[in-house]
């Protein structure tokens, strides 16, 4: 069975949660207002730059295209994991400096998440990396790869730990945390809608300096923060080459043995991973990197190839037959050298996203860059690409 929605699309299994299918939801936007700033967009990075902007009391709209987070936002693996999807040690190699710079940033994100929204929604489980999946043999390769990414985090005093386990070999981060995604954005949502004027269901159907046209009125503004991931190219075609859109696709199971992951956990590279909920479901994601140039699309839904991966990789990490219950997707950004996108595209307008699919501290990261470079004129960490 696949959780199907109002609208007969898939359905994320993070919807299940009370908290995110009681979201009573904010109002549309009905005629013209004027703000300082307008955010186009309320995923995490969204969301993020809101939060910043009210911080700085500022005047802020913000728009969504659909329901806040519905996008990748809230239809991700929910991992909270430090640095970028590049992992470090090959980070530094190609960047330098910078992005051990970047995963610091990434670290305090997490903090800073957990004070604002509580232990509750941020859970600091740690996660660990495998060289493999379960019940396979090591990859040795990946293997070595995670011995050089330990040997760097040490040598950056950055906590990493040996895992060797029933899940296999590998090594256990412990300042890592994890969500359910839908319902951190929404939390996020609902702590700042009392001071900014914040619209669901709200599509920006043009844009231009100063001006944020949508179906039903037009926000006038002196910025403009377009926060968005996947199909960016496709709002901003001045990006296309820049960034480009992939989806990723995730399946939810019913409840298998308890306790089966401690904490979220990835494999392979970090192509497959997963995570289990308290009630006992398996949430697994992954499987592009063996279709990806189907993959490299702007569809949204799942499709029968990956996810009959995907029920392998369920099976590996359960250590047990399962049954699938849900299955979606989502669409993503990735930039040509791993760097996330922070970009003036016109006067008064500036882009952010490009995560490479880890946009869960990364996008936050980058939209206080983006608040920056808006407001103040500093142009952006060298770990982005502007």
């Amino acid at each position: 069975m696949i959780g199907i929605d109002a609208s007969g699309k898939s359905r994320p299994a993070w919807d299940d949660d009370p908290v995110v299918s009681g979201w009573t939801g904010l109002p549309s936007m009905d005629g013209h207002c004027t703000a300082e700033v307008c955010v186009v967009g309320l995923g995490g990075s969204g969301l993020a730059a809101v939060a910043e902007l009210q911080d700085r009391g500022l005047d802020v709209v913000g728009i969504d295209a659909g329901r806040v987070a519905a996008g990748a936002a809230g239809r991700n693996g929910g991992f909270l994991l430090g640095g970028p999807a590049t992992f470090l040690h090959t980070a530094l190699a190609e960047w330098g400096p910078c992005a051990l710079d970047l995963y610091r940033a990434t670290l305090a994100e997490i903090d800073s998440l957990e004070a604002r929204l509580g232990s509750e929604v941020v859970r600091r489980t740690g996660s660990i990396r495998l060289a493999g999946i379960p019940g396979a043999p090591a990859d040795a390769a990946d293997e070595q790869d995670c011995q050089a990414l330990a040997h760097c985090l040490g040598e950056h005093d950055i906590a990493v730990e040996t895992y060797a386990g029933a899940l296999g070999d590998g090594i256990f981060l412990p300042d890592d945390a994890v969500v359910n995604p839908a319902r951190r954005a929404l939390a996020m949502a609902s702590m700042l809608a009392g001071r900014a004027r914040l619209f669901e269901h709200t599509p920006a159907v043009a844009l231009e300096p100063g001006v944020v046209t949508t179906p039903r009125g037009v926000v006038r503004c002196g910025l403009i923060l377009v926060a968005v991931d996947g199909r960016l190219e496709r709002i901003l075609p001045q990006l296309d080459g820049r960034v480009r859109t992939a989806r990723l696709q995730m399946l939810a199971t019913a409840p298998v043995s308890a306790d089966r992951l401690p904490c979220p956990v990835y494999g392979r590279w970090g192509y497959d991973y997963a995570q289990q909920d308290a009630s006992g479901r398996l949430f697994v994601g992954g499987g592009r990197d063996r279709f990806a140039e189907d993959e490299w699309t702007q569809s949204g839904e799942p499709t029968a190839q990956v996810q009959k991966y995907l029920d392998s990789v369920a099976a590996s990490f359960a250590g047990q037959s399962v049954s699938v219950n849900a299955r979606w997707a989502a669409s993503v950004g990735f930039t040509t050298d791993g760097r996330p996108l922070c970009t003036h595209v016109d006067d008064g307008m500036i882009a952010f996203g490009g995560y490479n699919g880890t946009g869960n501290l990364v996008g936050p990261v980058t939209a206080r860059a983006a608040v920056a470079l808006g407001i103040d004129g500093i142009e952006v960490p060298q770990y982005l690409g502007s």
